[in-house]
């Protein structure tokens, strides 16, 4: 188990890909916090299905766009699971709509979640990777954050963002010891990609492995990044879209 005697963080952990890399860590050994905004019997569910991997799984419900409600979360999983290990910044919402009719509001709400909530969970948990002088994050971006999508310029945006605080951080970071990575997924078979048609030849068309992909793909490639096999790998941005954005 690569991960034994780790603590996990994720935020948007009580569904998909948050979900999928929740119990991936618990898998390997790792006691999770799942962090989720809606549904505690989600997120309860998940902590039962790591628990039955011999490690500790707690739920905490917060905002991550929010600033105070955050730093009482990470204070909380410190008391709780005894410190955090690995951050995993997955928590993410969509708005759509073309630049002309986005309203400011949802332009507004993407952004403090995708890109505010992460800084937020980056800033309240350095102290603890620095005392440590080791530490994993891991941003969950986007393949849109690299190539842009009509209709969609606020998470574009924000997840062109992330990538930007990803490098800054493992810049600042590295000396420490602390490495921060960025993971972008393409179509990923989620609650987020309920809307499009599975089937649809010409989408299918346009991923060079011709299928969508699973939140596990993604999970996958989280642990590796949070385990010891990627000391040496920081600041980078390696995407999980089937070849999409080659």
């Amino acid at each position: 188990m690569t991960l034994q005697g780790k603590t996990g963080l994720i935020t948007g952990a009580s569904r998909g890909i948050g979900r999928a890399i929740a119990l991936a860590f618990a898998r390997e050994g790792a006691n999770v916090a799942v962090i989720y905004a809606g549904s505690q019997q989600a997120a309860q569910h998940v902590c039962a299905q790591a628990a039955e991997y011999g490690v500790q799984a707690r739920a905490y419900q917060c905002d991550v766009a929010d600033f105070d409600q955050v730093k009482e979360t990470v204070q909380a999983v410190q008391k709780d699971l005894g410190g955090v290990d690995i951050l995993v910044n997955n928590a993410g919402v969509t708005r759509d709509g073309l630049v002309y009719t986005m309203k400011e509001a949802d332009f507004d709400a993407v952004l403090d979640t995708n890109l505010k909530g992460a800084f937020h969970l980056i800033k309240h948990c350095y102290p603890i990777f620095v005392k440590k002088r080791a530490g994993k994050i891991i941003n969950i971006s986007s393949v849109s954050g690299l190539m842009g999508n009509g209709g969609q310029a606020n998470y574009s945006a924000s997840k062109a963002g992330l990538i930007g605080l990803t490098k800054s951080v493992a810049r600042e970071l590295a000396g420490r010891g602390i490495c921060c990575n960025a993971i972008a997924p393409g179509f990923i078979d989620t609650d987020m990609t309920a809307k499009i048609d599975k089937d649809d030849n010409q989408l299918v068309g346009m991923i060079p492995l011709k299928r969508m992909g699973r939140p596990e793909d993604v999970a996958n490639l989280a642990v590796f990044l949070a385990g010891s096999g990627a000391d040496y790998i920081t600041g980078e941005v390696i995407r999980v879209d089937g070849g999409l954005a080659m």
